[in-house]
């Protein structure tokens, strides 16, 4: 008899019911604001993909989250819990900044983004590397010291906005405005230069980025001797031990990877949208990341889906706030936490449930 559970219900059906009662428990919570849930649910879907704009927001949204929900995936792998995904990000955007204001005058486009965004995911990937070594040579957990590396990420860059880089004659903590040629292209203008018109959004070519990092995680896991040993090491590492792996290279390896996917959170929001060094521009995406990865099983695709739902409902919860009185931006920030919450820490909650249920309605049952 099978008694595990068929994988489309562990990463198809699971993650649904999860989402299903994140918003269910929503809706009480927008009926206790003394809104209609069924009008609110409406207002959060059209303001999420009603229109080409919002499309193009969701889509510019999904992107960063891609980023670090592999970010967190990869680490997974490996049996290692990255919380430091919003300080890698902070610390990759640092380095595409820097690479932006140190070469806008000397080189082209066509040279210059390409170094930023291999700033950003080395400077990612260096602000990685530490933590992962302290785990790996001095036993310190990765939960804890990526922790701490958050907040050593966001003095830092306090320190450098405020008293070295933000630019002469402003009071506002950021830097001068990049040279055009660190100017990652917007989606509606390289469309528009081929006769294809769509509505003007953030949503630039970092999104073919994401997707070929997609690739390169499933690739990296799935089909190198590196991703073995990372499976390995993080289903049992005396075994990988025994196998001949080191773990403890496997375990900076990984963190320097995952810490320079997070990093490319820099190219989409400094490259792309704001084209300028500022405070907080990763916007908890690190965080939501965790979320991510967990609704997405750690597989690539599971998180594109996980990312697009999060871009959702970053864009129709913009549009809840707008459009209901009784709803305020800090019951959006609660409706995202439910999902956040269900899809997250409670990823699992449904599964005993589910597994007792299948044991009773599989047709092996018995046999």
């Amino acid at each position: 008899m099978n008694r595990d559970l068929p994988r489309w219900i562990d990463v198809g059906v699971i993650p649904a019911v999860n989402i299903l009662l994140a918003f269910l428990v929503a809706g009480l919570v927008v009926l206790v604001a003394g809104e209609n849930p069924l009008d609110a649910l409406s207002v959060l879907v059209t303001g999420a993909v009603g229109y080409e704009e919002a499309i193009g927001y969701t889509l510019y949204y999904a992107t960063n989250l891609v980023f670090t929900g592999l970010a967190v995936a990869v680490a997974f792998h490996a049996g290692l819990f990255n919380i430091g995904g919003e300080g890698q990000a902070y610390i990759g955007g640092l380095g595409a900044g820097l690479a932006a204001l140190s070469l806008d005058g000397a080189l082209p486009a066509w040279m210059l983004i390409p170094v930023a965004m291999a700033a950003s995911g080395l400077f990612g990937a260096a602000w990685a590397f530490l933590p992962g070594w302290l785990q790996a040579h001095r036993g310190s957990h990765v939960v804890i010291t990526t922790i701490m590396f958050n907040f050593l990420a966001s003095a830092l860059m306090v320190h450098l906005m405020v008293n070295v880089l933000i630019h002469p004659g402003q009071m506002s903590p950021e830097s001068r405005v990049f040279g055009e040629a660190a100017w990652m292209p917007f989606l509606h203008e390289v469309l528009a230069g081929v006769g294809i018109t769509i509505a003007r959004s953030p949503l630039n070519l970092s999104i073919l980025w994401a997707a070929l990092a997609c690739v390169f995680v499933w690739l990296l896991i799935n089909r190198t001797r590196w991703g073995y040993a990372i499976r390995t090491v993080g289903a049992n590492e005396s075994a990988a031990v025994y196998g001949g792996i080191d773990p403890k290279l496997v375990i900076v390896g990984t963190m320097c990877v995952s810490g320079a996917l997070a990093g490319f959170v820099g190219i989409n929001e400094l490259l792309g949208v704001h084209h300028r060094l500022l405070l907080n521009f990763t916007a908890g995406y690190g965080f939501t990341g965790i979320a991510v990865a967990l609704m997405g099983r750690g597989h690539p695709v599971g998180i594109v889906l996980a990312s697009l739902l999060f871009g959702a409902l970053y864009q129709g919860g913009t549009e809840l706030d707008f459009e209901f009185e009784g709803i305020t931006r800090d019951l959006v920030v609660v409706i995202q936490g439910l999902v956040i919450l269900f899809s997250g820490a409670l990823a699992y909650m449904m599964h005993p449930l589910a597994l007792r249920l299948w044991r009773r309605l599989s047709p092996e049952t018995g046999r």
